[in-house]
């Protein structure tokens, strides 16, 4: 449900928020219509994807910069002495819908800890990025995080690469290990990965989504009509919700770009051939158990599952964080073992139980 902005109010106006001159029907009706018009010009869907190719891509102290100039500001949690040395692995860690790149200010430290370099980078159109706010396309999502891990792996050529996303960017990162280009990473790391996609949305979504895309691409809709528990850690939640990266206000078309998205992501999903651990919690209250399953399923044997019944959207947030990032550290030093946790286990349970 959606509050009414005030562009809409009915209260003693017209449909669109506009006073009606005084006569009959006849002299109401093109004013209502040319009212109409004019709203939805305002709210005309609006985009940003990349410009033409200006430059090579390149890294500067605090930025990634894209081909077309874009720059996507990053955050580093480095092992003490890899200033200058070259840690043992290095992670391109990307954030979910509407996060920025503050994303990873739990987990970053726990693996810096360990020996491991985290970038992370505001994605484009979130953060600080010029395009703030607006979608940029799928294609561009997954192309900007190609030449990020291009520019990692040049950087650390002998470390190990892993390529982390939460729910939006492991949607971004499953399409990027499925397209013809792939970068040369080690693994994947993808924590719940953001794979409703429309297949497993009942019809009222689908159609709702089309409308309000369609007819009111620029209104936009805050997180609060969602009423969602993402992790049971509240400090962690006042922090996202208080972090001026954050974006509280998302428009229709941004929606419909995530959800385009996530499309991307549940058919690559057969294709999906990389070394990768995919995590999941089952409090999860964001991506329905059901399609997570149904991605899992579609999956080769290869890929890890690894389940957290007590765990949130958040998983490496949450209050028991530990166990999966202890698991993470597990995998990414030997992916052919079992986890710590017995995750892996919990998973092949779980799913069988979602049948």
């Amino acid at each position: 449900m959606i509050a009414m902005p005030p562009m809409l109010s009915t209260h003693r106006r017209g449909a669109w928020g506009l006073r009606f001159p005084p006569g009959g029907v006849r002299s109401r009706l093109p004013t209502a219509l040319l009212a109409m018009a004019l709203a939805l010009a305002a709210c005309a869907a609006q985009l940003a994807p990349p410009g033409p190719a200006v430059a090579p891509p390149r890294e500067t102290a605090g930025a990634f910069v894209m081909p077309d100039g874009m720059r996507l500001p990053y955050r580093t949690w480095l092992p003490d002495g890899a200033q200058g040395e070259s840690p043992w692995a290095v992670v391109l860690a990307l954030h979910g819908m509407n996060d920025s790149r503050d994303a990873w200010e739990y987990p970053g430290p726990a693996l810096a800890e360990h020996g491991i370099a985290v970038f992370s980078p505001d994605q484009r159109g979130f953060g600080d990025t010029a395009v703030r706010g607006l979608w940029p396309g799928t294609q561009a999502l997954v192309d900007d995080a190609r030449e990020m891990a291009m520019l990692l792996r040049r950087r650390y050529p002998h470390a190990r690469l892993i390529l982390m996303g939460e729910s939006m960017g492991a949607a971004v990162l499953m399409c990027l290990a499925t397209s013809a280009h792939p970068p040369k990473a080690d693994g994947y790391v993808l924590v719940a990965p953001a794979v409703w996609g429309r297949a497993e949305m009942n019809v009222f979504l689908r159609t709702g989504l089309w409308l309000a895309a369609n007819l009111m691409p620029g209104l936009t809709v805050t997180g609060s009509v969602a009423r969602v528990t993402a992790s049971d850690n509240r400090e962690a939640l006042r922090r996202l919700s208080q972090d001026p990266l954050t974006i509280h206000d998302t428009r229709f078309d941004t929606v419909r770009g995530l959800v385009d998205l996530m499309d991307a992501a549940l058919a690559a999903a057969p294709r999906f051939r990389a070394p990768a651990l995919f995590l999941y919690g089952g409090k999860d209250e964001l991506i329905p158990d059901r399609a997570t399953a149904a991605t899992w399923r579609e999956l080769s044997e290869e890929p890890v599952r690894a389940f957290y019944p007590a765990g949130y959207h958040l998983l490496l947030r949450d209050h028991e964080r530990v166990t999966p990032i202890d698991d993470i550290l597990a995998w990414i030093r030997d992916p052919d073992a079992p986890l710590p946790s017995g995750a892996d286990r919990a998973a092949a349970v779980w799913l069988q139980g979602q049948q």
